[in-house]
């Protein structure tokens, strides 16, 4: 006769909250958040973002502020995007030493320090008057190779100002290579590269391109970004950043494509980010707003998953409201 056993009763490690915190598989906590920030220069207030709730363009001091108090939640970093008064053809303020997130990054180095990480986002798109992520041929089609010398005079200027992290967003062919060039030879060795290796022509973006102004013009980004579909090729993407001396890699948007950062993270030994983009927020603060979710516990179940799917760092516009709640509990 067989021996008998008891019935397993895997809900006995359910049963409590401080039971579920103690067997929990998986913690997300402040110093894995990024909260991504928008700058914009030549306004007196800062000016909300219609399509995104509680998001807003700051001012140089309205950007401190809030930057202090994401320090003081214990968020882990910062990322930096611009809005400059006047755009053109090569997106000339990107680099400009005066441009807005050069000056953003000098009053944040100097009143935060080593207390969080200060990270800049390097494309165009936010500076160009025609909206795209690069220079553009006389047949209006990105000119990679151009674009490249572009990006490494961004990266060093960055670098200049005080910028503890890079995060070329382009999807320009040898992007990362032409940066870490750049960095080491004006003396930046130490400047780390966050690379988005796998950054999908999503349309999960619209509310960010009203954060930015940034809507291309004219024409998508499907050129350079990837093709929704496609999984191998995100692989292949953040091995080629990897090979070219990226730090650390992204796959964004993060919550559409869970699959894909789990397989990144299966793949690769650096640390692995995921961007919870501005449409993933946009939804869940629009169903919020109608009564139709729980605002706090989606919002924490979302990153959550973001974690679980293999994510280190996670950035989010709700990075300073999400690491206070974590740090009560």
């Amino acid at each position: 006769m067989s021996a008998q056993f008891p019935v397993a009763r895997p809900r006995r490690l359910r049963r409590t909250p401080a039971l579920r915190r103690l067997v929990a598989e998986h913690r997300l906590s402040p110093a894995d958040l990024v909260l991504p920030m928008f700058v914009k220069e030549g306004i007196a207030e800062p000016q909300p973002v219609p399509s995104m709730p509680g998001v807003v363009q700051h001012t140089r001091d309205s950007l401190r502020k809030a930057a202090h108090e994401a320090a003081e939640a214990g968020v882990g970093g910062l990322m930096l995007f611009g809005v400059p008064a006047v755009k053109d053809g090569t997106g000339s303020a990107a680099d400009d030493p005066a441009g807005i997130v050069q000056l953003a990054l000098r009053d944040l180095t100097s009143d935060l320090g080593d207390a969080v990480v200060i990270m800049t986002d390097l494309c165009l798109d936010e500076y160009t008057d025609h909206g795209h992520c690069g220079l553009l041929t006389p047949a209006g089609e990105i000119d990679n190779d151009a674009t490249l010398e572009r990006y490494a005079s961004i990266a060093v200027a960055q670098a200049d100002a005080g910028a503890a992290v890079v995060a070329p967003s382009g999807m320009m062919d040898g992007q990362v290579g032409a940066i870490r060039s750049a960095l080491d030879a004006a003396g930046y060795r130490d400047v780390a590269i966050l690379a988005y290796s796998a950054k999908y022509a999503s349309a999960f973006y619209g509310p960010f391109r009203d954060a930015a102004e940034c809507a291309p013009r004219f024409g998508d980004r499907s050129s350079h970004q990837q093709d929704p579909p496609n999984a191998e090729e995100a692989l292949r993407e953040v091995l080629l950043d990897l090979d070219e001396g990226a730090d650390m890699v992204m796959v964004k948007p993060a919550g559409p494509y869970l699959d894909i950062v789990r397989r990144v993270r299966d793949e690769v030994r650096v640390p692995v980010a995921a961007y919870q983009v501005s449409g993933e927020y946009a939804m869940i603060e629009a169903a919020a707003e109608k009564g139709w979710l729980d605002r706090e516990r989606t919002i924490d179940e979302s990153l959550t998953s973001i974690r679980r799917a293999g994510a280190d760092i996670v950035l989010t516009y709700w990075a300073t409201e999400a690491a206070r709640r974590l740090r009560r509990r």
